[in-house]
């Protein structure tokens, strides 16, 4: 039986709290055992095809303090541009990983595949990039945000030549700081704020 909406009235926010990494990554959180391993631990497995890199980098809220309790799942395509279950995905690319920021350094590493260009439902390509989703304490709604890299082609990525404020592209490009690694801070607020999507 259909209940009429007028019943119901909306169940109050609330911030991620300081306890997600119990419930989504217990063993980060020091409790063993509750699953064989987390959850998206990794979102490739050691056969997965393209070069492996390194993301590192720190979410920070609005005084420039790094957030130690964040905890961040990222989506991406293989090397090839494919998705999980598309027809000739990589096996070995689910491309789901859930992480979390290092309790004393608030800095998270992403070890995975670099994506290749994926194409859209209306056949433009877009840029490779890995699809961000984040929460901690003090967050009411989880933030989505991308990750583009600054050694690749990102001029007619669909959704980056939407943002109207052409310098804020730069928040979601990853800079380059070695041979396959990478930097991506994430900046809540303030100078340099990242560009955070309604998808």
């Amino acid at each position: 039986m259909v209940q009429k909406l007028t019943q119901w009235t909306e169940t109050a926010s609330q911030t991620a709290g300081p306890y997600v990494h119990i419930g989504c990554i217990p063993t980060f959180a020091g409790i063993e055992g509750v699953y064989p391993e987390d959850l998206g631990l990794s979102p490739i497995s050691i056969a997965a095809k393209g070069q492996v890199i390194t993301i590192t980098g720190s979410l920070f809220d609005g005084t420039g303090w790094a957030i130690r309790d964040a905890m961040i799942e990222s989506w991406q395509a293989d090397g090839a541009g494919l998705y999980a279950g598309q027809v000739g995905a990589d096996p070995n690319v689910s491309g789901f990983c859930r992480f979390a920021a290092d309790k004393d350094t608030g800095e998270f590493i992403l070890k995975t595949i670099k994506p290749g260009p994926v194409k859209n439902r209306d056949g433009k390509m877009m840029a490779p990039h890995i699809s961000l989703w984040i929460v901690a304490r003090g967050i009411n709604i989880g933030l989505s945000t991308r990750v583009y890299f600054d050694d690749e082609d990102n001029s007619a990525d669909p959704l980056l030549v939407r943002i109207e404020q052409g310098p804020r592209v730069d928040s979601l490009i990853a800079k380059k700081t070695a041979a396959w690694q990478y930097r991506f801070d994430i900046r809540l607020q303030g100078q340099g704020e990242t560009v955070f999507l309604d998808l």
